[in-house]
């Protein structure tokens, strides 16, 4: 079953080779019990580890099953180990905070044969242990537990059982228990390969093999392999299921999660860097894309798709002269008609005033405006009306107030029926225009509405306007009715070629507005960056868990390795405990940023918005947090030595 020819193995310590094996050559049989002894350094762990798989020779040849498996790869020697061996340690080797149910189970686990708690159960009872199936480890004594590491050697129906000083640290009583059920496993066809160093125990081997300095001294058969031994058990083996990388990765993810809820102040430790992270990015792109739709709204409520005319100025004989593109009403009718696109247009006179009321004084903005202003600019008032064509006809003295006026002369309270005083001539306030907020330094509820006749004919005393604010019909005529308004109005006043660039002004709204967008975009993302720092200092703390939890987990690491597991399954389940920390964090981090964005709100008036974009970007990024730095620490686990990582401590 097991052919050994000239097999050495060489360490390397420092510059010093020691020779641990030289030349050994063995043949084990089906259903043999065989003891391995010798004295501390004569080589006889480090030959059981070379049988059992878990290390390879310098030289030789090793056949297993048939198979030469000296220098396979690591996947086929995790396979071969999985479906040949069965491994007893002297330190039991078992999972410290999961349940003898669970550590029994755990080869299952990698060889994906299913049936775990019935299968592991059933060992159990056959080990005496099924009442204490779910103790763990330290409520267990060290027969007790080794009787577990007996009942898991056993779960995927090893060919060899290797024990390796499986009585070391047990009492005598403990001690007889274990080697009692050693030989019933052997009776039952199980070849059975002993490390110890005790001849009493050595006794109950049918062969024992001497070791010294890295050789075989003697090699003494006491009793013959029994004939229903070597025909109990079967040849043939159960094949690993098929891979399900669904059901693969929901199973790692739960080794992972158990793993980190063993470990809950670590856990939280890493949890706290992420979670910091994603919440100060949920926190500053809701800030930031809530003073987007702040500006945005503040934009919308100044009007759409406008366009607002204004005269420039010409020269004469080197003088500046602006009289030749002087606005007046007439225009306003001119450029509805003759311009193809345009919705509706107002013309617009700009005054500064001081009115009063019930003794009470303030210096603020008059604006003269026809009736389409009112859809033009999105100002239909949220109390009262706005004036009739025939209160603009007859001139009437009537006016729309904004917020601030509200405020500063009527203290909040409802001014409609009111009547205040223009430059000491009596208005009476019929409507309160809907706030607009500030855009700059200027306050865009500073403001009395008054019709543009009253004001031409009862405060400014001349036709001339402002300007001329227009809306067209869809915004991707915007930058032609705007080429169209220079040519016209060009043509209009008689403006010779070599005045017409500066001769009139046209602000495009959908412009500025554009420019607001972009600059409010671009500190969004600024302030986006600036927090995704804190992701990625959380990311190098996972980093840095992961290895110290790779560091401190390197024997169970190895254990893993020993029961069949292969390098990426160590990768993957590290991976997935890296991702589940970073997901963890970053949902906890979305939930506080949430908290945080509302409380600012509370707080500051701030306009915040925590939306579903923002939320995908932190959810996603953490948890590529949690991929990206967790690759180096799971490489490192899987690329573990089963050996060394059992040694270390």
């Amino acid at each position: 079953m097991i052919h050994i020819h000239n097999i050495t193995k060489t360490y390397r310590l420092g510059q010093t080779d020691v020779h641990a094996l030289c030349g050994i050559s063995l043949t084990i049989e089906q259903g043999d019990f065989v003891a391995i002894m010798g004295p501390s350094g004569s080589g006889k762990s480090t030959l059981a580890q070379i049988i059992g798989l878990l290390d390879s020779p310098t030289s030789g040849s090793l056949i297993v099953a048939d198979k030469e498996v000296s220098k396979l790869p690591e996947e086929e020697l995790a396979l071969m180990r999985r479906q040949e061996v069965g491994f007893v340690f002297q330190q039991f080797n078992l999972l410290p905070r999961t349940s003898a149910l669970k550590n029994v189970a755990l080869p299952l686990f990698y060889s994906k044969t299913g049936s775990e708690e019935e299968r592991a159960s059933s060992l159990l009872e056959k080990v005496g242990l099924k009442t204490r199936a779910h103790h763990t480890p330290a409520e267990l004594s060290g027969g007790q537990q080794q009787r577990v590491a007996i009942a898991r050697a056993l779960i995927n129906s090893p060919r060899v059982i290797l024990a390796d000083e499986p009585t070391g640290n047990l009492d005598s009583q403990s001690e007889k228990e274990i080697l009692a059920l050693l030989s019933e496993l052997n009776q039952q066809g199980i070849t059975i390969i002993m490390v110890t160093h005790e001849d009493e125990i050595a006794e109950i081997a049918h062969r024992v093999i001497r070791m010294r300095d890295g050789k075989v001294v003697s090699d003494i058969r006491n009793r013959p392999i029994a004939e229903h031994a070597l025909l109990s058990l079967n040849s043939s083996k159960e094949a690993d299921s098929k891979s399900q990388p669904i059901k693969d990765l929901w199973e790692h993810f739960g080794q992972g999660l158990n793993s980190l809820l063993t470990n809950k102040i670590r856990t939280a430790l890493s949890v706290l860097g992420i979670l910091i992270g994603v919440a100060a990015v949920v926190a500053m792109l809701a800030v930031g894309r809530g003073a987007q739709k702040s500006i945005e709204t503040q934009l919308s409520s100044l009007g759409s798709n406008l366009l607002v005319l204004r005269q420039g100025s010409t020269r004469v004989a080197g003088v500046s002269s602006a009289a030749a593109s002087t606005l007046n009403l007439s225009d306003v009718d001119a450029v509805s008609k003759g311009i193809y696109g345009i919705s509706r247009a107002s013309p617009v006179i700009n005054t500064k005033a001081q009115v009063s009321w019930s003794g009470k004084n303030w210096a603020t903005s008059i604006q003269g405006v026809d009736l389409p202003w009112e859809q033009i600019r999105n100002s239909t008032p949220t109390q009262g009306r706005f004036f009739t064509a025939e209160e603009n006809q007859s001139r009437e003295r009537v006016g729309l107030v904004g917020a601030t006026v509200v405020k500063e002369l009527f203290g909040g309270r409802n001014p409609i029926g009111e009547t205040l005083k223009i430059n000491k001539i009596s208005f009476l306030i019929i409507g309160i225009l809907p706030v607009k907020g500030n855009s700059g330094f200027r306050d865009n509820d500073d403001l009395i509405v008054i019709p543009i006749k009253t004001s031409i004919y009862r405060l400014s005393g001349s036709e001339r306007i402002d300007s001329i604010e227009i809306e067209v019909r869809k915004v991707e005529d915007l930058d032609r009715v705007e080429n169209d308004l220079y040519s016209f109005m060009n043509a209009r006043k008689n403006i010779p070629a070599s005045q017409a660039e500066n001769a009139f002004m046209v602000n495009n709204l959908a412009s500025i507005r554009d420019t607001f967008t972009q600059t409010s975009k671009t500190m969004s993302m600024l302030l986006a960056a600036i927090a995704a720092i804190s992701l990625l200092v959380g990311g190098i703390g996972i980093m840095n868990i992961m290895l110290v939890s790779v560091t401190e987990r390197t024997k169970e690491i190895g254990l893993r390795k020993a029961v069949g597991a292969f390098p990426r399954d160590i990768l993957t389940q590290f991976l997935v405990e890296s991702v589940v920390v970073s997901a963890l964090g970053g949902v906890a981090g979305i939930a506080l940023g949430s908290l945080i964005t509302l409380a600012l709100g509370t707080i500051t008036g701030w306009a915040t918005s925590v939306s579903f974009d923002s939320i995908a970007i932190a959810l996603v990024f953490s948890c590529g947090i949690g991929i990206i730095f967790g690759i180096y620490p799971a490489q490192k686990a899987s690329k573990l030595s089963p050996i060394q990582a059992l040694r270390s401590e």
